[in-house]
């Protein structure tokens, strides 16, 4: 298993082989006794074509209804354990004063599909309590996982839990570990499939395994894409350079995509992840 660490309390977890085409990655956070205040609260995250675990071990958060980004799901609350979809546009999370201590489990959506019976569809920009939707045997996991003496317990009962059950399926393929990779497979996939062959079925089968259309998978991937050209030590890149080699049609498309799903220029993203603590997920994922 490989990790890295920050010191704000966060951490990425990069699951081991046997869960690739799987799970995509772990976020860990523990804020408490950090004494973060004001801003240092926030936490920005981008569009994602992710299915979601959440566990919360201690605190709360807020999920806000900041203008041009994802509103509030319905019904919203901090569970034990909370069950999300993709989204289709940033979200702006606000966590208690006194701090947080949870995991972000992230699967790629057709496998979630696939593991649990879970469509994505219906949890598009939505997060509930996944002790609704999730099998007896998995939701008794996820509550056992607070009982656990310490986060890396905790990692490894996930690999012990998944991997067997993902192996079995005979459908653990390695994508690689990022979102162009996972889309050609799952569009190879798609289009050798013998449910039919015409571009509406291709089209129509992507978003039920994916939960969002293929258009957007696309724009996701692009705009990763670009968005790790762009925090890429050294200078500030060319956007319009950096807009033809992500393939977009220019750079006012690259500014407009970019804005969609992160909620902020490029520029404004590039300068703000280097120095505010509320751009976390985006220096972990990169």
């Amino acid at each position: 298993m490989r990790r890295t660490m920050m010191e704000d309390g966060a951490r990425l977890w990069l699951p081991p082989l046997s869960l690739a085409g799987c799970v995509r990655a772990g976020f860990l956070r523990d804020t408490r006794g950090l004494a973060l205040q004001g801003e240092e609260l926030d936490t920005y995250y981008p569009a994602s074509p992710l299915v979601v675990l959440t566990w919360t071990w201690g605190g709360s958060a807020e999920w806000l209804g900041t203008p041009g980004f994802v509103p509030p799901s319905p019904g919203f609350r901090v569970w034990p354990v909370g069950l999300s979809g993709p989204v289709t546009g940033p979200c702006h999370l606000r966590v208690a004063a006194e701090g947080v201590h949870g995991l972000q489990l992230m699967f790629l959506p057709d496998a979630f599909r696939a593991l649990t019976g879970i469509e994505a569809g219906p949890l598009v920009n939505r997060c509930v309590d996944a002790a609704t939707l999730l099998p007896p045997e998995w939701q008794a996991w996820a509550v056992s996982l607070a009982g656990l003496s310490n986060d890396d317990a905790r990692l490894a009962a996930i690999e012990a839990f998944i991997a067997p059950r993902w192996q079995a399926l005979a459908a653990s393929s390695h994508t690689g570990q990022r979102y162009s990779q996972w889309l050609e497979a799952l569009a190879v996939r798609a289009a050798g499939s013998t449910a039919g062959r015409s571009l509406r079925q291709f089209e129509r089968r992507i978003k039920t395994w994916a939960g969002i259309p293929m258009r957007e998978l696309r724009a996701v991937s692009r705009g990763e894409q670009a968005f790790l050209a762009a925090v890429a030590d050294g200078p500030a890149p060319s956007w319009a350079e950096l807009a033809v080699e992500a393939d977009y049609a220019d750079q006012s498309h690259l500014c407009r995509e970019t804005r969609r799903l992160t909620g902020f220029s490029p520029e404004d993203l590039r300068r703000r992840m280097r120095s505010e603590l509320a751009f976390w997920p985006y220096r972990l994922w990169t």
